[in-house]
């Protein structure tokens, strides 16, 4: 089996390497991407009451991300919405508590984030449960869709209404190999996360994690429809050598897909996203 050690090293370098801060990129009317100290993107809505923020990372991003939704607007800080549990998604948000913002999680996240402290998280004010909850603010609508238990707890996809802008944590990265050997991420419900997402009415997409050039001006919903045809191609590939004659125990290292040698992360976690699958297939899911 490829090296643990090497592999969640290289992750730790990708998830805290620094990148350059960036201004706020406007992706859509009154609708903001935000980079901060490291390759973590943060989204936020301007409306005529407020300012509703997505994904406060930690405390040294949310500085930043205060700091950038100050130097475009006066609105004050009414909202923080976070995607799901993850330490490194839901840290710093007493900056917005501070701020005045009222922070808001899916109930699985919520209960998930208040059994387990940690000294960057500040429990949600309010949670939610179901399918979807709105936000309106300002004559905006923040549509907040939960498709159930794909990666992480309470897993919830924004979408900006009448821009048709979505936000996407973790589940999908332009031009990159998802991540998804974590015990918590279930790779057939991350398969119909996704096929719900394409139901969604957006045209723009700002994801947390993108390998693209220019990460800040997002995608759109074809990197969904490129994260599932992968998804199929790593299982037929995994079928495919296991039929070679290929000892099952064998077959997630012997896998290939040049493909998508081009996608970032590729030598390193491709060997363990088969692995993933093999798994489920062999254990069942998480």
């Amino acid at each position: 089996m490829v090296n643990l050690r090497r592999t969640l090293s290289i992750v730790c370098l990708l998830v805290f390497a620094e990148a350059s801060t960036a201004n706020p990129v406007e992706v859509a009317d009154g609708v903001y991407s935000y980079q901060g100290p490291t390759t973590y993107i943060s989204m936020f809505v301007v409306t005529d009451d407020g300012v509703m923020a997505i994904d406060p990372i930690n405390s040294a991003h949310s500085e930043g991300l205060v700091a950038a939704i100050k130097s475009v607007t006066n609105q004050p800080i009414r909202y923080l919405v976070h995607t799901h549990n993850h330490w490194d998604h839901s840290g710093g948000g007493q900056l917005f508590k501070d701020e005045g913002a009222t922070i808001i999680a899916h109930v699985d996240a919520y209960n998930w984030l208040k059994a387990n402290p940690h000294p960057d998280i500040t429990v949600p004010d309010e949670s939610w449960g179901g399918s979807r909850k709105d936000i309106v603010l300002g004559g905006r609508t923040l549509e907040l869709h939960h498709f159930g238990p794909s990666h992480g707890h309470g897993m919830t996809i924004p979408v900006v209404a009448g821009e048709r802008v979505g936000y996407i944590a973790d589940l999908v990265g332009p031009n990159r190999l998802p991540f998804f050997i974590l015990p918590d991420f279930t790779v057939r419900e991350l398969e119909r996360t996704l096929e719900g997402i394409l139901t969604l009415d957006t045209e723009k997409i700002v994801f947390t994690h993108n390998a693209r050039p220019d990460p800040l001006q997002g995608g759109t919903s074809q990197d969904v429809i490129d994260t599932l045809q992968y998804l199929s191609d790593l299982r037929a590939a995994l079928e495919a050598e296991i039929a070679s004659g290929t000892p099952a125990r064998l077959a997630p290292d012997a896998v290939s897909l040049p493909k998508y040698e081009s996608w970032a992360m590729y030598d390193q976690w491709l060997a363990l996203n088969a692995w993933k699958i093999w798994l489920e297939g062999h254990l069942g899911p998480f």
